[in-house]
């Protein structure tokens, strides 16, 4: 009898610290990529909403000229020419390592070889992380690359970015290995149209 007359306060106590703590949803966390946009803002309504950077700005912050849309219409898409030089990216990073340089300069000189070929710079991310953190990774690693390779003489006017966040991964798999692989730009040469 004195168990249950100290047990019933107890369960009380606990019931009401349960009911008001409950179950709340957090947010994750957020990981600060350095150069990248701020954190997520909340709106009205309560709904995280990423801001993103200018589209003429790129990761280190100095601004490059973007290319109107209507300079790649009708131009025809070739993914095979520069497939071999596709970059790679570190977890989280949209830091183009150095042992990506002679994939970029290749991709320089395929480009200074015709002035009226144009670029295509796909941003790809793993399938970690949220579709909204991923499409911007994917366009900062996409603007990294199309910085790079204004550094080494490609007019920006001829590239254009496009992000797909972690929709396009070239490994399915669900490990090191495959998330290692999708992490990557790929560069689509843009061909005018055969009589243009």
């Amino acid at each position: 009898m004195k168990i249950m007359r100290l047990i019933h306060p107890l369960a009380i106590a606990l019931a009401v610290t349960l009911a008001g703590t409950g179950c709340r949803h957090q947010a994750p966390p957020i990981t600060k990529i350095p150069g990248s946009t701020p954190p997520p803002i909340t709106d009205q309504t309560g709904i995280n909403t990423i801001p993103v950077a200018p589209e003429n700005q790129n990761v280190t912050g100095t601004q490059i000229a973007t290319a109107p849309g209507d300079l790649f219409e009708g131009m025809r898409m070739d993914t095979t020419t520069l497939a071999t030089y596709t970059i790679h990216f570190k977890f989280d990073s949209a830091v183009i390592n150095s042992s990506e340089q002679a994939n970029l300069q290749a991709v320089a000189s395929a480009l200074s070889a015709n002035q009226s070929d144009k670029l295509l710079i796909e941003g790809n991310c793993d399938e970690r992380g949220t579709e909204e953190y991923n499409r911007a990774l994917g366009e900062r690693r996409a603007l990294a690359a199309r910085e790079a390779l204004s550094k080494l003489g490609v007019d920006p006017m001829r590239i254009r970015t496009e992000s797909f966040g972690k929709d396009k991964p070239i490994d399915p798999g669900h490990d090191d290995s495959a998330w290692a692989k999708n992490r990557r730009d790929d560069f689509v040469l843009l061909l005018p149209n055969i009589g243009t």
